[in-house]
């Protein structure tokens, strides 16, 4: 990790007094890209200076978080990332960055819950009926999901490693790829995450039999957790936080955590864009990010998955 030497209390006074990048390790038009536009305008309008997006896309994100980790740690560069943060070292053989190490965090400003749908072809109308069902018939069904790696996956592994079920995993390349094979009846189970799905369960070409995250989502108010459908086990989401290089001033941290705070809270835009507000603090984001790291490396070392 490198170091640098910043003079803290005499930039933390005068921050910002220049324009803040941020970088999203994805392309546009995703929702870390989406949530980070309108966390940019938003702190640009708060503290008087431009605060930019640069995408910085490939290697599963691992392009972007390896520049974020290199940069000064001066306040002027901010990451946001979602669960591929934490996923990443243990997907990849060699990853850029130590998250833990190499990024101090800000917070998890929100999450989405991920959706368990199947077609409505499947003879199965809760997560019950779904487990005896593949059960009755070994190497039958498949789900989708959009796509190696990502929590819809690991997910789906935890789900059939768990139960002992055989049910094979069919990748796509974004959500509404998975969901659209889904409606399409080419692979009838489907996790992904509600913005591409809540549609298409409220019109009737999906039916949807649980939710991942602890509470019901806004999108499917009358989808149950998998908890309520008996598998608390069965538990993931999807989310966007905000980290700084590490040795970022404190009192940066702490000034970017309190407006982004205020921001995440007043934003009614949320719930229609399929977020669930959080804004945590540096402490509980960093305790949520070890936990997961742990948790998805025994899903990814279990099922044998590796990054194509």
């Amino acid at each position: 990790m490198a170091v640098h030497a910043v003079p803290r209390f005499a930039r933390a006074q005068t921050y910002p007094d220049r324009p803040v990048r941020m970088i999203v390790p994805y392309a546009p038009g995703g929702p870390t890209d989406v949530i980070t536009r309108l966390l940019a305008q938003k702190l640009a309008e708060h503290l008087g200076k431009q605060f930019f997006v640069e995408n910085v896309g490939g290697g599963g994100g691992n392009n972007g978080m390896g520049r974020a980790a290199k940069a000064v740690p001066d306040g002027y560069t901010l990451l946001v990332v979602n669960p591929s943060y934490v996923i990443n070292p243990t997907l990849y053989d060699r990853v850029p960055y130590e998250f833990e190490k190499d990024f101090d965090p800000v917070t998890l400003a929100v999450a989405t819950t991920l959706v368990l749908t199947v077609h409505p072809s499947v003879p199965a109308r809760t997560v019950e009926e779904l487990v005896v069902l593949i059960k009755a018939h070994p190497a039958k069904y498949s789900y989708a999901s959009p796509g190696t790696g990502t929590p819809g996956h690991l997910v789906g592994e935890q789900f059939r490693l768990s139960l002992g079920l055989d049910l094979v995993h069919v990748p796509f390349n974004s959500a509404g790829l998975a969901v659209g094979a889904a409606v399409a009846g080419h692979t009838p189970i489907c996790f992904a995450s509600p913005s591409p799905a809540a549609q298409q369960v409220v019109d009737g070409r999906l039916r949807g039999l649980a939710v991942t995250s602890k509470a019901r989502s806004q999108a499917l108010p009358d989808v149950p957790t998998m908890a309520e459908a008996g598998y608390p086990g069965i538990a993931g989401d999807n989310w966007q936080a905000v980290v700084v290089p590490s040795g970022t001033p404190r009192e940066i941290v702490a000034l970017l955590h309190r407006e982004i705070v205020q921001i995440i809270a007043l934003q009614e835009r949320l719930a229609a864009l399929g977020f669930e507000p959080v804004a945590s603090t540096p402490e509980e984001f960093a305790r949520r990010a070890r936990a997961e790291s742990e948790t998805w490396a025994r899903v990814i070392q279990a099922s044998n998955i590796k990054a194509r």
